[in-house]
């Protein structure tokens, strides 16, 4: 591991972001929480938290980070009958430390997607991650960081 004990402790903030295309009829079933899962994005919430969390026991010599909070967002078109239908979710990660939290940023993204893909492959296993990137980094010595 790099050490970071010289490293001033300040605030840092990460936001990661990613997609996941599905079809319409799967789309609809997130939407209208008909999954035989259960609440697709509720559970996906939960992984993408949880996954930010254990980033550390995932990413070889990644510090483990005290956290001060974790937002899972998804955004999803306003028509089931787009041409592409697309889960898109964000991650806001934060923490006061040493180190920044863009790996638990990405950790995050990636696990509620994955989510998403597992409680609904039963009904469609065409579904395709992508996009995933950090869109912004803010604190510590290198300061902010803007991926348009």
């Amino acid at each position: 591991m790099v050490d970071v004990a010289a490293k001033a402790a300040t605030h840092r903030i990460a936001v990661a972001s990613g997609c996941i295309h599905l079809l319409p009829a799967t789309l609809t079933l997130v939407q209208s929480g008909t999954a035989k899962k259960g609440d697709v994005l509720g559970i996906a919430r939960i992984a993408g938290i949880m996954a930010a969390k254990k980033t550390s026991e995932l990413i070889p010599l990644c510090h483990p980070l005290a956290l001060t909070r974790v937002a899972i967002d998804f955004e999803l078109p306003g028509d089931s009958k787009a041409v592409d239908p697309t889960i898109a979710c964000t991650a806001t990660v934060e923490t006061v430390g040493p180190t920044g939290v863009e790996m638990e940023a990405l950790t995050a993204v990636q696990v509620a997607l994955l989510t998403i893909y597992d409680m609904c492959k039963a009904v469609d296993r065409g579904m395709v991650i992508t996009d995933v990137r950090v869109r912004e980094k803010h604190g510590g010595k290198s300061g902010s960081f803007v991926n348009p």
